[in-house]
């Protein structure tokens, strides 16, 4: 934008200057030529009197010599009666432009070599007709004529330059705040909330930053009215809860009672940490720092510990790989438990009694593999099914674990794929970057794909059947 008024500006302006300019300089021409013809008059009209009064030779030379220069001055005077013609200095006009000027009695132009004459008729006493010629050179005619055609150039230049800069500069006083506008548009985008734009600028870029501070105020309060909800929403399960705690520490002993102690106890603490965490508004997904994260290892064996018995008592045959030795992934332990439990969840929850199913952990060089597998029915549409909100189309799927279990792998640049599984129902893959790139966009994911080692994926068909 700031570009393009400097070039209209430099346009017009180059216009406007041609088109005064030329005229102009063809007019300094034309009064340089007029100063020149007029002095050869002056001239020419300082011997008129003398030729009036005398024809003598002597005192003519002496006239002239006052007049001018010998060599641009020349007097022809005809020949009348006894008294033979007498020409003063050197001619350069044709005899018959001084005999047209003496016929017709009006001073007249012609060309010479070198320049132009001026013929000037003069009457004698006689009654003849004598003519004066002054010699004109070109150097007189364009005397001085360069140095104004330079000062026109100058002064031209200098409009040329003065409006482009001063389009620069109201080029810049309006595309300041329109960048301004959009590096906070950017900002605002990219989650940073506290991005302002400066009220600066013409009066349609201050309205439209008005209007963009007003509703990035705006947002930020929804959020915050948002966070406060959940918020809300989370604390009112804490009665519900305290009620299951009370009625949980009244079961007794047994396996049973302290799964659903511990259970409880969980839901607890995830109640907790989400009434947190809308109230801090930080995301609780990526570990940071050297050394931080989980054991993908030791978290699977303790959510299938605690699945385990509520396969036992639905007849699941179970199997669990991988997670004899620690794998250390960048990722908190309460969301992987959190993504975990969603995966099997949605096994117990979407599968018949007695289906059977597999958890799979694959370590490689820059990735970490979870392979949840079952033998249930699948999922006819794992696209559908991976959308938030959707599900997989049967009674009480929202697609709201999925979700969670993709925003988990995308956080490290990982993904998550649906499949089928060689026990004959639904795999889902949850991959985790160990290398720190960037996050994949949903869309992209394929570029992920293509950089895992081969040895890595092999391993998932020598492991994927139940004992």
């Amino acid at each position: 934008m700031r570009w393009a008024l400097v070039k209209v500006s430099l346009a017009v302006t180059t216009m406007v200057v041609l088109a005064f300019a030329v005229p102009l300089g063809l007019v300094i021409r034309e009064m340089a030529r007029d100063r020149a013809f007029s002095n050869a008059e002056r001239q020419a009209a300082a011997v008129a009197p003398a030729l009036s009064i005398t024809t003598d030779r002597d005192q003519l030379e002496r006239v002239v010599a006052s007049a001018g220069s010998d060599s641009g001055m020349a007097v022809h005077i005809p020949a009348s009666g006894k008294t033979a013609a007498v020409d003063l200095g050197r001619r350069r006009a044709a005899d018959g432009d001084i005999a047209t000027v003496r016929r017709l009695g009006r001073a007249s132009t012609t060309e010479v070599p070198g320049g132009s004459t001026l013929l000037q008729p003069v009457a004698l006493s006689t009654g003849e007709i004598a003519v004066v010629e002054v010699y004109v050179p070109d150097s007189e005619v364009t005397n001085g004529l360069a140095t104004a055609w330079a000062v026109l150039a100058g002064v031209g230049i200098a409009l040329i330059v003065g409006s482009v800069a001063v389009a620069d500069r109201l080029g810049v006083r309006m595309v300041r705040p329109a960048q301004r506008l959009v590096e906070g548009a950017h900002e605002l985008g990219e989650g940073k909330l506290g991005a302002r734009v400066p009220e600066e600028g013409p009066t349609e870029l201050r309205l439209a930053a008005v209007a963009f501070n007003a509703m990035a105020d705006q947002v930020v309060q929804l959020l915050a009215n948002e966070r406060e909800l959940a918020a809300d929403l989370s604390h009112r399960l804490r009665t519900p809860l305290t009620v299951l705690r009370l009625n949980a520490a009244s079961l007794g002993d047994g396996p049973a009672a302290e799964q659903t102690r511990a259970a409880v106890a969980q839901l607890e603490g995830e109640v907790d940490t989400i009434i947190r965490t809308a109230r801090e508004a930080k995301p609780q997904t990526v570990a940071a720092g050297p050394g931080a994260g989980c054991d993908a290892a030791e978290v699977v064996r303790e959510r299938m510990a605690f699945w385990s018995a509520l396969a036992e008592d639905e007849g699941r045959k179970v199997r669990v790989a991988g997670v004899d030795r620690p794998v250390r992934i960048p990722v908190a332990r309460a969301d992987l438990a959190a993504a975990l439990d969603a995966l099997l969840g949605n096994v117990f929850r979407h599968t018949p009694e007695g289906t059977a199913f597999a958890v799979d952990v694959h370590n490689g060089e820059d990735a970490v593999i979870v392979l949840v597998s079952d033998a249930g029915p699948g999922i006819a549409d794992p696209e559908a099914a991976m959308a938030r909100g959707h599900g997989s189309g049967s009674a009480g799927s929202t697609g709201l674990g999925l979700d969670i279990v993709r925003r988990l792998a995308e956080s490290t640049g990982g993904d998550v794929r649906i499949g089928s599984s060689v026990l004959g129902g639904t795999e889902v893959r949850l991959w985790i970057q160990l290398d720190g790139r960037a996050p994949v966009r949903r869309g992209h994911r394929g570029a992920v794909r293509r950089r895992r080692p081969g040895r890595l994926v092999s391993t998932f068909n020598r492991s994927r059947s139940l004992p």
